[in-house]
Protein backbone atom coordinates (compact mmCIF):
# COMPACT_ATOMS: atom_id res chain seq x y z
CA UNK A 1 0.00 0.00 0.00
CA UNK A 2 1.89 3.38 -1.02
CA UNK A 3 -0.30 5.56 0.72
CA UNK A 4 -2.99 5.59 3.54
CA UNK A 5 -6.89 5.90 2.29
CA UNK A 6 -8.48 9.20 4.30
CA UNK A 7 -11.26 7.04 5.57
CA UNK A 8 -14.89 7.58 7.33
CA UNK A 9 -12.76 8.50 10.63
CA UNK A 10 -10.76 10.95 9.07
CA UNK A 11 -13.46 12.66 6.68
CA UNK A 12 -15.66 12.98 9.57
CA UNK A 13 -13.05 14.36 12.13
CA UNK A 14 -12.50 17.06 9.31
CA UNK A 15 -15.89 17.75 9.20
CA UNK A 16 -16.04 18.60 12.60
CA UNK A 17 -13.10 20.42 13.06
CA UNK A 18 -12.26 22.27 9.74
CA UNK A 19 -15.13 25.03 10.03
CA UNK A 20 -14.68 26.34 13.55
CA UNK A 21 -10.82 26.00 12.49
CA UNK A 22 -11.60 28.38 9.07
CA UNK A 23 -13.39 30.70 11.41
CA UNK A 24 -10.81 31.28 14.27
CA UNK A 25 -7.56 31.39 12.38
CA UNK A 26 -6.57 32.75 8.71
CA UNK A 27 -3.91 30.26 6.51
CA UNK A 28 -0.44 30.73 5.19
CA UNK A 29 0.93 27.58 4.22
CA UNK A 30 3.91 27.03 2.37
CA UNK A 31 5.84 23.80 1.49
CA UNK A 32 3.67 21.56 0.16
CA UNK A 33 4.96 20.41 -2.64
CA UNK A 34 7.75 19.26 -0.22
CA UNK A 35 5.42 16.12 0.68
CA UNK A 36 5.72 13.33 -1.03
CA UNK A 37 3.35 11.92 -2.83
CA UNK A 38 3.56 8.56 -2.62
CA UNK A 39 5.57 6.02 -0.25
CA UNK A 40 6.02 6.58 3.78
CA UNK A 41 7.71 9.26 5.71
CA UNK A 42 7.69 11.32 8.70
CA UNK A 43 6.69 15.19 9.66
CA UNK A 44 9.04 16.51 12.33
CA UNK A 45 7.16 19.45 13.74
CA UNK A 46 7.54 21.93 16.39
CA UNK A 47 4.95 22.32 19.16
CA UNK A 48 3.80 25.76 20.67
CA UNK A 49 0.12 25.46 21.54
CA UNK A 50 -2.51 22.69 22.38
CA UNK A 51 -4.29 24.25 19.61
CA UNK A 52 -1.57 23.61 16.67
CA UNK A 53 -1.94 19.45 16.36
CA UNK A 54 -5.38 20.79 15.50
CA UNK A 55 -4.37 23.67 12.56
CA UNK A 56 -1.27 21.01 11.86
CA UNK A 57 -3.76 18.65 10.81
CA UNK A 58 -5.40 20.89 9.17
CA UNK A 59 -2.99 21.69 7.17
CA UNK A 60 -1.47 18.10 6.47
CA UNK A 61 -5.16 16.68 5.50
CA UNK A 62 -5.03 19.17 2.80
CA UNK A 63 -2.34 17.87 1.52
CA UNK A 64 -3.89 14.31 0.43
CA UNK A 65 -1.40 12.95 3.23
CA UNK A 66 -2.79 12.58 6.39
CA UNK A 67 -0.74 12.51 9.44
CA UNK A 68 -0.51 9.44 11.94
CA UNK A 69 0.03 11.34 15.33
CA UNK A 70 1.76 9.75 18.26
CA UNK A 71 -0.85 10.34 21.32
CA UNK A 72 -0.74 9.36 25.14
CA UNK A 73 -2.60 5.88 25.17
CA UNK A 74 -5.35 7.78 27.83
CA UNK A 75 -7.16 9.04 24.63
CA UNK A 76 -8.03 5.94 23.58
CA UNK A 77 -9.53 4.50 26.13
CA UNK A 78 -12.91 5.48 26.47
CA UNK A 79 -16.23 7.66 24.50
CA UNK A 80 -16.04 9.37 21.10
CA UNK A 81 -12.67 10.97 21.32
CA UNK A 82 -11.07 7.18 21.88
CA UNK A 83 -12.96 6.04 19.31
CA UNK A 84 -12.12 8.75 16.83
CA UNK A 85 -8.35 8.05 17.78
CA UNK A 86 -8.70 4.77 17.02
CA UNK A 87 -10.29 4.98 13.58
CA UNK A 88 -8.06 8.15 11.95
CA UNK A 89 -5.55 5.18 13.08
CA UNK A 90 -3.15 7.47 15.39
CA UNK A 91 -0.55 5.62 17.54
CA UNK A 92 -0.82 5.23 21.18
CA UNK A 93 2.24 5.86 23.36
CA UNK A 94 2.09 4.00 26.71
CA UNK A 95 4.89 5.75 29.20
CA UNK A 96 7.04 4.00 31.52
CA UNK A 97 5.04 0.48 30.98
CA UNK A 98 6.20 -2.87 29.17
CA UNK A 99 4.56 -1.35 25.77
CA UNK A 100 6.50 1.89 26.08
CA UNK A 101 7.96 -0.07 22.57
CA UNK A 102 4.65 -0.50 20.87
CA UNK A 103 4.56 2.85 19.60
CA UNK A 104 8.27 2.79 17.71
CA UNK A 105 7.22 -0.58 16.21
CA UNK A 106 4.16 0.80 15.15
CA UNK A 107 5.46 4.13 13.32
CA UNK A 108 8.08 1.68 11.70
CA UNK A 109 5.00 -0.35 10.65
CA UNK A 110 3.30 2.64 9.65
CA UNK A 111 6.10 3.85 7.29
CA UNK A 112 6.39 0.99 5.67
CA UNK A 113 2.81 0.67 5.03
CA UNK A 114 3.48 4.28 3.05
CA UNK A 115 1.81 6.46 5.63
CA UNK A 116 2.61 9.44 7.18
CA UNK A 117 3.51 9.46 10.72
CA UNK A 118 3.65 13.04 12.28
CA UNK A 119 6.45 12.89 15.38
CA UNK A 120 6.53 16.47 17.78
CA UNK A 121 10.35 15.67 18.62
CA UNK A 122 10.14 18.08 21.74
CA UNK A 123 7.29 15.54 22.87
CA UNK A 124 5.53 18.79 24.97
CA UNK A 125 4.83 22.27 24.57
CA UNK A 126 8.47 24.25 23.99
CA UNK A 127 9.55 25.50 27.15
CA UNK A 128 11.96 28.20 25.30
CA UNK A 129 11.14 31.70 26.68
CA UNK A 130 10.90 33.13 23.17
CA UNK A 131 8.48 29.75 21.92
CA UNK A 132 11.91 28.75 19.57
CA UNK A 133 12.31 24.81 18.89
CA UNK A 134 14.22 22.63 22.25
CA UNK A 135 16.04 20.36 22.45
CA UNK A 136 14.22 16.87 20.72
CA UNK A 137 13.82 13.34 21.64
CA UNK A 138 14.98 10.78 19.51
CA UNK A 139 11.97 8.73 18.18
CA UNK A 140 11.97 10.42 14.95
CA UNK A 141 15.61 9.46 14.24
CA UNK A 142 15.21 6.03 15.59
CA UNK A 143 12.01 5.29 12.89
CA UNK A 144 13.82 7.64 10.04
CA UNK A 145 16.99 5.80 10.22
CA UNK A 146 15.54 2.47 11.02
CA UNK A 147 13.08 2.84 7.76
CA UNK A 148 15.76 5.37 5.80
CA UNK A 149 12.19 7.26 4.92
CA UNK A 150 12.27 11.22 4.44
CA UNK A 151 11.94 13.06 7.06
CA UNK A 152 9.81 16.46 6.52
CA UNK A 153 10.71 19.67 8.92
CA UNK A 154 7.61 21.39 9.16
CA UNK A 155 7.64 24.71 11.39
CA UNK A 156 4.59 26.33 12.36
CA UNK A 157 3.51 30.09 14.07
CA UNK A 158 0.90 31.79 15.10
CA UNK A 159 -2.10 28.73 16.98
CA UNK A 160 0.13 30.42 19.57
CA UNK A 161 -1.18 33.70 19.03
CA UNK A 162 -4.69 32.23 19.61
CA UNK A 163 -3.54 30.17 22.67
CA UNK A 164 -0.47 30.85 24.70
CA UNK A 165 1.47 27.63 26.13
CA UNK A 166 -0.14 26.84 29.26
CA UNK A 167 -2.78 29.59 28.56
CA UNK A 168 -6.69 28.68 29.78
CA UNK A 169 -8.16 30.82 27.27
CA UNK A 170 -8.61 31.59 23.76
CA UNK A 171 -7.12 34.79 22.19
CA UNK A 172 -10.14 35.17 19.79
CA UNK A 173 -9.40 38.58 18.20
CA UNK A 174 -8.45 39.91 16.13
CA UNK A 175 -8.23 36.73 13.98
CA UNK A 176 -4.87 35.00 14.06
CA UNK A 177 -2.79 33.34 10.67
CA UNK A 178 -1.62 30.01 11.26
CA UNK A 179 1.54 29.84 9.23
CA UNK A 180 3.15 26.73 8.48
CA UNK A 181 6.08 25.98 6.39
CA UNK A 182 7.36 22.29 5.50
CA UNK A 183 10.74 22.20 4.76
CA UNK A 184 12.49 19.93 1.65
CA UNK A 185 13.73 15.93 3.01
CA UNK A 186 16.30 15.96 6.15
CA UNK A 187 19.73 14.65 4.87
CA UNK A 188 20.39 12.03 7.12
CA UNK A 189 22.35 9.52 4.56
CA UNK A 190 25.70 9.94 6.61
CA UNK A 191 24.22 8.43 9.62
CA UNK A 192 22.96 4.89 7.52
CA UNK A 193 24.40 2.02 8.07
CA UNK A 194 25.98 2.96 11.54
CA UNK A 195 25.29 1.27 14.86
CA UNK A 196 21.97 3.15 16.52
CA UNK A 197 24.19 3.95 19.50
CA UNK A 198 22.68 7.17 21.44
CA UNK A 199 25.54 9.94 20.82
CA UNK A 200 24.64 8.68 17.15
CA UNK A 201 20.20 9.44 17.81
CA UNK A 202 21.52 12.02 19.94
CA UNK A 203 23.81 14.02 16.54
CA UNK A 204 20.60 12.90 14.32
CA UNK A 205 18.04 14.40 16.52
CA UNK A 206 19.80 17.79 16.63
CA UNK A 207 19.76 17.60 12.79
CA UNK A 208 16.58 17.13 12.98
CA UNK A 209 15.44 20.07 15.04
CA UNK A 210 17.83 22.15 13.25
CA UNK A 211 16.26 21.42 10.10
CA UNK A 212 12.56 22.63 11.87
CA UNK A 213 14.44 25.74 13.65
CA UNK A 214 15.80 27.01 10.14
CA UNK A 215 12.06 26.91 8.52
CA UNK A 216 10.91 28.63 11.43
CA UNK A 217 13.58 31.27 11.28
CA UNK A 218 12.00 32.03 8.10
CA UNK A 219 8.69 32.05 8.98
CA UNK A 220 9.28 34.86 12.15
CA UNK A 221 11.96 36.55 9.92
CA UNK A 222 14.72 36.25 12.84
CA UNK A 223 17.91 34.19 13.99
CA UNK A 224 16.78 31.62 16.47
CA UNK A 225 19.58 31.26 19.79
CA UNK A 226 22.72 29.82 18.53
CA UNK A 227 21.65 26.83 21.89
CA UNK A 228 18.54 25.23 21.80
CA UNK A 229 16.83 25.33 25.04
CA UNK A 230 16.89 21.89 26.96
CA UNK A 231 14.77 21.82 29.64
CA UNK A 232 17.16 18.70 31.02
CA UNK A 233 20.08 21.12 31.48
CA UNK A 234 18.32 23.65 33.14
CA UNK A 235 16.66 21.61 35.61
CA UNK A 236 19.64 20.35 36.43
CA UNK A 237 21.02 23.97 36.94
CA UNK A 238 18.26 24.52 39.34
CA UNK A 239 19.02 21.68 41.37
CA UNK A 240 22.50 22.52 41.82
CA UNK A 241 21.16 26.41 42.57
CA UNK A 242 19.31 24.91 45.11
CA UNK A 243 21.57 22.52 46.96
CA UNK A 244 23.75 25.69 46.47
CA UNK A 245 21.35 27.20 48.58
CA UNK A 246 20.40 25.05 50.82
CA UNK A 247 24.95 24.11 51.57
CA UNK A 248 25.13 27.91 52.11
CA UNK A 249 21.84 28.10 54.87
CA UNK A 250 23.55 25.09 56.59
CA UNK A 251 27.10 26.70 56.61
CA UNK A 252 25.46 29.99 57.62
CA UNK A 253 23.51 28.38 60.79
CA UNK A 254 26.84 26.19 61.71
CA UNK A 255 29.00 29.28 61.69
CA UNK A 256 26.31 31.54 63.86
CA UNK A 257 26.29 28.47 66.45
CA UNK A 258 30.12 28.60 66.53
CA UNK A 259 29.48 32.48 67.27
CA UNK A 260 27.07 32.08 69.72
CA UNK A 261 29.09 29.48 71.21
CA UNK A 262 32.58 31.53 71.00
CA UNK A 263 30.41 34.59 72.64
CA UNK A 264 29.11 32.18 75.98
CA UNK A 265 32.54 31.11 76.47
CA UNK A 266 33.99 34.87 76.35
CA UNK A 267 31.49 36.25 78.80
CA UNK A 268 32.24 33.13 81.43
CA UNK A 269 35.30 34.94 83.15
CA UNK A 270 33.30 38.08 83.43
CA UNK A 271 30.46 36.59 85.29
CA UNK A 272 32.85 34.52 87.51
CA UNK A 273 34.93 37.63 88.29
CA UNK A 274 31.24 39.81 88.90
CA UNK A 275 30.25 36.71 91.52
CA UNK A 276 33.01 37.15 93.55
CA UNK A 277 32.93 40.54 93.79
CA UNK A 278 29.05 40.01 94.53
CA UNK A 279 30.39 38.20 97.59
CA UNK A 280 33.11 39.93 98.84
CA UNK A 281 30.87 43.08 98.92
CA UNK A 282 27.81 40.91 100.73
CA UNK A 283 30.52 39.81 103.57
CA UNK A 284 32.09 43.66 103.73
CA UNK A 285 28.43 44.64 104.78
CA UNK A 286 28.29 41.70 107.11
CA UNK A 287 31.50 42.79 109.34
Amino acid sequence: MSRRRIGFWYRFAAVLCKPPLMVLIKRDWRGMENIPAEGGFITAVNHNSHVDPFAYGHFQYNTGRVPRFLAKSSLFKKGFVGAAMRGTGQIPVYRESTDALSAYRAAIDAVERGECVAFYPEATLTRDPDLWPMTGKTGAARVALQTRCPVIPVAQWGANHLLAPYAKKPDLWPRKTHQVLAGPPVDLSRFYDKEMTPDLLKEATEVIMAAITAQLELIRGEKAPATPYDPRQVRIEQRRRTRGKEETRVQEEQETAVQEKAAQGNTAPENAVREMTEVEHEKGHGK
